[in-house]
């Protein structure tokens, strides 16, 4: 066995930090997860999950990166705009101390694990598991079951146990932070289980689509995104607190209705993310670009908090005076316009 590259003892050593989300930065790793001494990157409690499953990392690392690309965009035109999570895993306090911004990362983190394995599963990539079983309900009429379904059964119970192995073992942070971690991991991994849909594939002569071939599939994860920031949105600030014989999560304010297994919940408030508190994990957001025209997030007034924005011009070259060019191609010149840009002081 070859040893681990510098780049990768490295990542073990921050990866020994205990906290739930701490494997996001496996994005980055460039570890190949071909061979078992590899799992050593991870915490104990997903050490022997790796060891057990080990053709599962690639799947997991995919997870990772496609965490960290949606958190980004689905947050850009906002104050805070996930850019933290690009230190994983040396989070900030942002990601670390049950905040509303938490909340949605563990709940997107638990999705996109769950989600991936399960695809990984119809491919082929994956030799313990296949296509997902199929539905038990009667097809549509014209309609029969078939195809490869996506194995979300499987991706479920696999990306459980490898991302709430943290909070199930009793590490990283107090017992409310992990139950809030749990509680979101949970969360995600709902969403993306309403989000399974019928696909279907037509047959008959010339396309007439006389029989219809239909499975269950996932959406794109971008969607379970979408969902989960209007949860975030609404999300619940609770405590932890004994409830007759066992703790659970309960909101803060004695007037809010209970928590429900699909809302996102959160500890401690959020700052106001407008000017850097290294203490908080606010970066600040001086030199934001932002847009002049808009009444939303992104406007200038919002998303500058009411510090102003410079003005500046920039010159841009893009295609212009298009014509098309027997056969077959399409012919356009450069020109050259100046636009004005925005960024917050």
């Amino acid at each position: 066995m070859g040893r681990p590259s510098a780049a990768a003892t490295a990542l073990l050593c921050q990866l020994g930090l205990s906290a739930a989300i701490q494997w996001l930065g496996l994005a980055g790793s460039g570890v190949s997860w071909n061979e078992s001494q590899h799992c050593r990157l991870l915490l104990p409690e997903q050490l022997q999950l790796c060891r057990r499953h080990l053709e599962v990392m690639p799947s997991i690392v995919r997870a990772a990166r496609r965490t960290q690309q949606l958190c980004q965009q689905s947050f850009a035109d906002m104050r805070w705009n996930c850019s933290s999570i690009q230190r994983a895993p040396s989070f900030t306090p942002d990601l670390l101390t049950g905040t509303r911004e938490a909340a949605f990362v563990h709940a997107l983190a638990a999705a996109a694990v769950a989600g991936g394995i399960a695809r990984s599963c119809a491919s082929g990539e994956l030799p313990l598991c296949s296509c997902g079983p199929g539905p038990s309900e009667p097809p549509a009429p014209g309609s029969r079951w078939g195809g490869c379904g996506d194995n979300l059964s499987h991706g479920l119970q696999l990306g459980a146990a490898f991302t709430d192995g943290s909070a199930r073992a009793g590490t990283g942070g107090t017992p409310g932070l992990r139950a809030v971690n749990r509680h979101n991991g949970a969360v995600g991994r709902a969403v993306l289980s309403d989000s399974l849909d019928t696909r279907c594939k037509c047959h008959g002569v010339s396309g007439s689509c006389s029989v219809k071939t239909c499975w269950k599939g996932l959406p794109d994860l971008a969607d379970i995104a979408s969902d989960l920031k209007s949860r975030y949105l609404a999300a619940l600030k609770v405590t932890h607190r004994l409830v007759g014989l066992r703790k659970q999560l309960i909101p803060k304010e004695g007037d809010a209705r209970p928590v429900t297994e699909m809302d996102l919940v959160y500890l401690i408030n959020s700052p106001d993310y407008c000017t850097p508190n290294p203490q908080l994990g606010s970066l600040g957001t001086q030199d934001r670009p932002c847009n002049r025209s808009s009444v939303g997030s992104d406007s200038c007034d919002l998303l500058c908090c009411g510090r102003g924005y410079n003005t500046y011009t920039e010159e841009v070259q893009e295609r212009c005076h298009c014509r098309y060019r027997w056969c077959c191609s399409v012919v356009c010149r450069r020109c050259r316009r100046s636009l004005e840009r925005y960024v917050c002081k």
